[in-house]
């Protein structure tokens, strides 16, 4: 079962973890300031998407650079190399990315039982769209074992990270609205609410008859789910068959 640290906690756990790489590489071992600035931050960046609230991810983002900079212990860096921090942001978060949702990791458990009620073949074809570091298909996994898996997404390095962190499902780097959803029997989102539309539209003009959209808290507005599934933490799985 996974330990869940109660706000702000992690919010402290990084900012430390991010000081005390940066102390150990700076004064320790005695690496250059920038390249210390760029693990460190680095650091913060990937513990940071591991928070499912947007403004505490910015907060774990950007409280190691602020102290960092507020502190002045690091005199001898550039003025450019506090920029290290953003360029470290925008490539694990591309702009395009934040029109939909950055990340929203699905909780572990989130999907028990819904392998057992849910209709698919026997070797279904399952896209988790905007997969993230691959939490999703951790979870669809263990409800679909037999399940042919794909995951989407279009940051870089989080696409990099999840092949790492999920290597039984094929991972690609794409954009979840230009990619063509005909070819799986089920497609699963953990989208915001105003993304839920245009997923609702997209799945009724792709995806074949018979098959299943699932989307984690968000209905699809103005159609009625199929399905409801309850699952053990109080969420809901709205699902939608074509």
């Amino acid at each position: 079962m996974g330990l869940t640290l109660r706000w702000p906690l992690p919010a402290l756990l990084a900012w430390g973890a991010a000081w005390g790489t940066f102390l150990l590489t700076w004064r320790g071992l005695h690496w250059p300031p920038l390249v210390c600035l760029v693990l460190a931050a680095g650091l913060a960046t990937a513990l940071a998407l591991r928070e499912p609230v947007r403004w505490r991810r910015h907060l774990v983002a950007w409280g190691f650079p602020l102290s960092l900079g507020a502190s002045g212990i690091v005199g001898t860096l550039p003025a450019w190399g506090w920029l290290v921090p953003l360029v470290v942001l925008a490539l694990v978060y591309p702009l395009r990315s934040w029109r939909d949702a950055p990340l929203f990791p699905t909780p572990r458990g989130a999907l028990d039982g819904l392998g057992r009620q849910l209709e698919l073949p026997a070797q279904p074809a399952i896209l988790d769209a905007g997969c993230g570091l691959g939490d999703g298909l951790r979870e669809l996994r263990r409800e679909f074992p037999l399940a042919r898996l794909h995951g989407l997404e279009w940051s870089w390095p989080l696409r990099l990270a999840c092949a790492w962190r999920v290597p039984y499902a094929r991972v690609r780097r794409g954009d979840i609205w230009r990619a063509d959803w005909s070819g799986y029997d089920l497609v699963y989102l953990f989208q915001r609410p105003e993304s839920m539309g245009r997923a609702g539209e997209k799945a009724q003009r792709e995806m074949r008859a018979g098959g299943w959209l699932a989307s984690l808290e968000f209905a699809v507005p103005g159609r009625r789910a199929t399905w409801v599934h309850e699952c053990a933490d109080g969420r809901q799985v709205w699902l939608y068959r074509l």
